[in-house]
């Protein structure tokens, strides 16, 4: 019973072998030949219209180019006043370098010819009259440049006429003293034609004038014909198209198809026009079916052999697989094979092999449940010691905060009455002095001079202690409701500004309302204030900007500007740190106090500096509720 069972899977196997891998690879393989030969025909037509573009675009340069070339000529500062022997010079010297110009002739500023040169010209030619032609009207109108009058020198090669407008200068506006026209050969395009689709090619390609006129042609012999001209069917489907470019397949009277693409020359209105016989366009498409033919029966003689070769071998490994079933049934859990449940050989296993899995399932659910579990604890005491870490920092910066301001604020409080005692008597002393000095006459300037070094070091002293102590205070807030514009100009009205420095007030229209307390934010204010003079000194000085306004919702600012040299980006991140100054005097506890003030308001305060420009401090309050 084993063994027939054992020859059904064989059976099986090539069975499904042939049916999956050969049924689709028949059905694609047509469908690629069919697709394949579509896109083929379109990437051809795609190219011809990528060459018609490229093409129009050359033409449209070769022409310009000879009209640049006239307009640098007539427009060179001397042309004008130029004998004509030396205007025959340039003339001449440009048929030198350019071959395709032909003839070049300067007419005044009736049309007439005053000047005629050229390759195949006798010694006197005929001088000829143009004004009423568009050579000459055109180019002294609006347009100011002429290109156009197709016609085939000598019976026999394409030539087109340009003609740009001769200025006068002098006077100051410019003015039209005549034109300069050239007459140029189109030939060089045929030549590019030919070397871009040669004869031994099946494509053509030509130029063409939208009256049917051949500019150029791919083929020599086409474009030297008296009369040569592109086949009526052709222009005629050509030239009632309504798009500027585009291509597809044309039918024409006599039983021919051919995919065709055309595109218009920019500013000329000529067509450029490839073709080639749809049966070239196919060939590659045939060719590729062939291939893919022979391919596929490639494929299909592989497939049967393999087919049978892995039917013969793919029962032993089954039963290596049913092995390591039982293998698994006894606690054995390596190298476990997937399970198919068939009515073959595959079946004996998969039974063997689901009966072992229930109890291997229900232990791995376990171990996932209990290691899920077991990484959510471990993530829930992350975050815990993550918190309290952060607690315990915070904590810790408070404290040592607090310590430092409790040594500061004892120490200035014995610097103060230990220092200011000895202040006082010395200013006593001082005023003691300026009487009997004021009673004795007229005093030396000397004398007066120091003592008011001695009375602004007592004033400076004092400054550095009341500094000290107003950091090192800690008092409860005094905060009352005040309208912010109103309370700042008041401060504003009192504080005495120097002649050097100007005062630019820009107030919110809202007045918004805030509660602060007003002597701790008005030394804030202030301490700005002064160092924003400070950074400004006389003679030059500069301009002192307060603004308030309301960053966002809910808050309320106020920025003190200066127009001074700005801090360094390396200063700019320590302005803050108690102690820290960059002036020769001073405590470097003036930013310190507003950051300590504003901290306790619970606002912020941001700086933006550039060096040589200025500096601005902005403090950012809540507005009142």
């Amino acid at each position: 019973m084993a063994s027939k069972r054992r020859g059904k899977l064989a059976y099986k196997i090539l069975f499904w072998f042939l049916l999956i891998s050969l049924g689709p690879m028949v059905f694609v393989g047509f469908q690629l030949v069919s697709i394949s030969q579509q896109s083929l025909r379109k990437e051809t037509l795609a190219m011809q219209e990528s060459l018609t573009v490229g093409f129009a675009d050359t033409v449209q340069k070769y022409v310009t180019t000879f009209r640049n070339v006239l307009t640098e000529t007539s427009g060179l500062e001397d042309f004008v006043t130029m004998s004509p022997v030396k205007q025959q010079q340039y003339l001449n010297r440009i048929l030198q370098i350019h071959l395709a110009v032909l003839e070049i002739s300067v007419l005044n500023d009736k049309g007439v010819e005053a000047l005629r040169v050229g390759r195949f010209l006798g010694p006197n030619p005929e001088m000829r009259d143009f004004s009423r032609e568009d050579v000459f009207q055109t180019a002294v109108g609006v347009k100011g440049q002429y290109i156009g009058r197709l016609e085939r020198f000598q019976g026999l090669y394409p030539t087109v006429t340009v003609s740009v407008p001769i200025l006068d200068g002098r006077a100051g506006a410019a003015r039209i003293v005549g034109v300069l026209a050239a007459r140029i050969s189109l030939n060089p395009l045929s030549t590019m034609l030919a070397m871009e689709f040669p004869a031994t090619g099946k494509s053509q390609a030509a130029v063409v004038a939208p009256d049917g006129f051949l500019i150029a042609h791919s083929d020599p012999k086409e474009i030297y014909k008296p009369d040569a001209r592109l086949s009526e069917d052709v222009l005629k489907v050509v030239t009632t198209q309504s798009s500027e470019r585009g291509g597809g397949e044309m039918a024409l009277p006599d039983g021919r198809r051919l995919l065709a693409a055309f595109a218009e020359t920019r500013d000329l209105g000529w067509i450029v026009y490839v073709q080639q016989p749809i049966e070239a366009a196919n060939q590659s498409a045939e060719e590729m079916r062939s291939q893919i033919v022979t391919v596929l029966v490639g494929v299909v003689l592989v497939t049967v052999l393999l087919s049978l070769w892995v039917a013969g071998h793919i029962t032993q490994p089954i039963r290596m697989l049913k092995e390591a079933a039982d293998r698994l049934g006894r606690g054995q859990f390596e190298d476990l094979p997937d399970v198919v449940t068939t009515n073959d050989e595959i079946g004996d296993l998969a039974q063997t092999f689901l009966g072992m899995s229930e109890s291997l399932k229900e232990k791995t659910g376990e171990l996932i449940h209990a290691k899920q579990e077991l990484e959510k604890f471990t993530k829930f005491l992350e975050k815990r010691v993550d918190a309290r870490t952060r607690e315990l920092k915070a904590a810790q910066d408070e404290l040592i905060k607090k310590e430092r301001l409790a040594a500061i604020g004892q120490m200035a409080s014995v610097v103060g009455h230990e220092i200011r005692n000895p202040l006082a008597v010395i200013n006593n002393s001082i005023y003691f002095i300026k009487t009997k000095l004021a009673t004795a006459g007229e005093p030396d300037p000397k004398i007066a001079k120091h003592i008011k070094i001695i009375e602004s070091e007592i004033q400076q002293a004092n400054g550095i202690i009341n500094e000290i102590l107003t950091y090192s205070r800690q008092r409860e807030l005094k905060c009352e409701r005040v309208q912010l514009n109103a309370w700042l100009e008041e401060l504003l009205s009192v504080y005495p500004l120097a002649p050097h420095i100007q005062l630019e007030k820009i107030l919110a229209r809202v007045d918004v309302p805030v509660d602060i307390d007003t002597t701790e934010m008005q030394q804030a204010v202030r301490n700005l204030i002064g160092n924003a003079v400070e950074v400004m000194p006389a003679p030059k000085g500069g301009k002192l900007t307060v603004r308030t306004y309301m960053p966002e919702p809910g808050w309320a600012a106020i920025d003190v500007g200066d127009s001074g040299a700005g801090i360094p980006q390396d200063v700019l991140d320590k302005i803050f740190a108690p102690f820290f100054t960059t002036k020769a005097r001073g405590t470097g506890l003036g930013l310190a106090v507003v950051r300590k003030v504003v901290d306790r308001h619970k606002g912020r305060v941001d700086v933006e500096s550039r060096v040589g420009a200025g500096t601005t401090f902005k403090l950012i309050l809540p507005a009142a509720v």
